[in-house]
């Protein structure tokens, strides 16, 4: 592995490139909801390129949950996820979405987390509820 690729794996950049630049936008200490953003790219798609597949959106919500862990905990702790159960509604084609996850609760060592990801309509298109086990950062 080249110097290059392992800092930007150790820093979370070739992360975030490979879930179409994925990046937190805003942090509401109050809801304990943290705002993301992500580009949906062709290459994600099936059916000639204009749904994503849903193992994508299903990374996008998990994200986001996780990041909203780290915010709330302030970067002391990450979520690994113990289940996950994500609902479809709406296709999300190729463009730009955004996502919300939210802490429900955040215990001494499990989270219940929420997510709901918007198409580039700005459609509800799918939402997740999960239950993960924190470990420090």
């Amino acid at each position: 592995m080249n110097d290059d690729l392992e800092a930007r794996i150790r820093s979370g950049k070739a992360l975030s490139e490979s879930m179409g630049n994925f990046h937190v936008t805003g942090w509401s200490p109050e809801r304990k909801t943290v705002q993301a953003a992500f580009t949906v790219r062709r290459e994600y798609c099936h059916t000639n390129g204009t749904i994503a597949q849903g193992g994508f959106i299903t990374a996008w919500l998990d994200a986001a949950m996780a990041h909203a862990v780290m915010h709330d905990s302030e970067q002391q702790q990450t979520v690994f996820s113990l289940e996950i159960k994500v609902s479809f509604y709406e296709k999300v084609g190729p463009g730009e979405g955004r996502v919300e996850g939210r802490v429900i609760r955040r215990g001494k060592r499990i989270a219940f987390l929420e997510a709901a990801l918007y198409n580039p309509e700005g459609k509800l298109a799918a939402e997740a509820s999960s239950t993960g086990i924190l470990a420090s950062l």
